[in-house]
């Protein structure tokens, strides 16, 4: 008897194990999908990974990405999951602030929640370091408490970030955050969805809707070639943000992925 409650407990603990590692993978594969190491990780001045830190300059000031690693006082290693799911789909931090749009919750506040706690268990399975996160250097005009009053008027006003339900909105609307670089925005900061992915003069984001002044000539191969290789159509390569993206997210896609961010892309 005690033999084979012995090589029950034994099958137990390695059923869960096998459920952890796949989860882990399933976190692993959306982390890549949503491109959270560029944000996070200091690459220009070797930072450790995802331990935050990278500027992010826009006309509002610079914003300062936080430290992601499972570190239990600088990171997040403390983080309940019901927190997790709150900071991604509501910008709210386990202590109440408030995280500035150049965080794209508005984007992935469709996420499924499955998905969302995946990541949580492809992060807290990586190095926790130890790294203070910095504070932004805003305009003076900006605070808690304005920021506040604009995630109130950006629900009133905004049209919210849409998602159709298929899986190429999914990829390219929700997890890729596109519509964060690509689609314009007001004075206030808001993404003006009714303009959706027809670029961004301030990012230097260009159109790719599927109009003729984006993408709406482009061959599914040329599309393909962009995502995988970072390829344009004339033979000249992506650089920059957009490079990070092929780099750390598109490049990683599985091939039925690629096949629903295109036919999205091309349909809209």
């Amino acid at each position: 008897m005690l033999m084979l409650l012995a090589f029950a407990a034994l099958t137990a603990s390695a059923d869960d194990d096998t459920t952890n590692r796949e989860l882990i993978e399933k976190g692993r594969y959306l982390f890549q999908a949503a491109n959270c190491y560029a944000c996070h990780t200091d690459v220009d001045s070797d930072g450790a990974p995802l331990a935050g830190g990278r500027a992010l300059k826009t006309e509002f000031g610079i914003f300062y990405s936080p430290n992601i690693t499972p570190d239990k006082a600088t990171g997040i290693g403390n983080w309940r999951d019901d927190e997790f799911i709150k900071a991604l789909t509501q910008g709210i931090a386990p202590d109440g602030r408030h995280y500035y749009p150049s965080f794209p919750y508005l984007s992935y506040r469709s996420m499924d929640t499955a998905d969302i706690l995946a990541i949580k268990a492809y992060l807290f399975s990586q190095p926790a370091v130890k790294q203070q996160n910095q504070p932004h250097q805003l305009e003076w005009y900006l605070s808690q408490f304005t920021l506040r009053i604009w995630k109130a008027l950006n629900d009133l006003i905004a049209t919210p970030v849409t998602f159709d339900g298929s899986r190429g909105s999914y990829l390219v609307d929700v997890l890729g955050h596109c519509n964060e670089c690509h689609t314009p925005r007001n004075v206030l900061g808001m993404l003006s969805m009714q303009d959706k992915l027809q670029g961004n003069e301030d990012l230097s984001a260009p159109d790719i809707s599927a109009s003729t002044n984006g993408i709406g000539d482009w061959q599914e191969q040329e599309l393909a070639d962009l995502f995988r290789y970072g390829e344009l159509p004339d033979g000249d390569y992506v650089a920059d943000h957009m490079g990070e993206v092929v780099d750390n997210s598109t490049s990683k896609w599985l091939e039925e992925d690629l096949d629903a961010a295109i036919e999205y892309l091309l349909a809209k």
